[in-house]
């Protein structure tokens, strides 16, 4: 990871544990799907309200680590407005990303996300990093009530 990415890295996950976006209930949510790490703890509960093929809010509330706690923050602000294609795609390059899987996107396009591609030094952090995107593609897909990183 290069000095510029680590830096990105410490900041966005600073900032956005200390002061979570979307950190709340969503009375009118359409779905609701209950997240667990038991490796580390995290458990979060995903709240989405879809209109149509839009993801036209998200909150989520719960407790965990730094990492999920802003990964939850950086999805929910990321994925507020977006349509359930958009939402599925962006699923598929944040895992990609976490897992170290090499991806076509620069880091500029990446915005936030990036910061977490240095989640993949670590692995015994990406299921903390991928816990609340999991939890959400759950609740977009609607297979599942709880998801579990197990």
């Amino acid at each position: 990871m290069t000095e510029q990415l680590r830096e990105l890295y410490q900041q966005v996950i600073l900032d956005h544990n200390r002061n979570p976006r979307n950190f709340h209930e969503l009375e009118h949510a359409t779905k609701k799907v209950d997240g667990y790490n038991p490796l580390c703890g995290d458990h979060y509960t995903i709240y989405v309200e879809i209109d149509g093929n839009t993801i036209k809010d998200i909150g989520f509330t719960g407790n965990g680590c730094a990492i999920s706690k802003a990964s939850a923050s950086v999805m929910s602000a990321t994925l507020k407005g977006s349509t359930i294609a958009e939402a599925r795609q962006l699923f598929d390059v944040f895992h990609k990303l976490v897992t170290g899987e090499p991806g076509s996107l620069s880091t500029a396009e990446l915005g936030r996300l990036a910061a977490f591609s240095g989640v993949s030094e670590f692995p015994a952090r990406v299921k903390c990093a991928s816990l609340p995107w999991h939890t959400l593609n759950s609740a977009i897909e609607g297979d599942k009530e709880t998801v579990s990183t197990e």
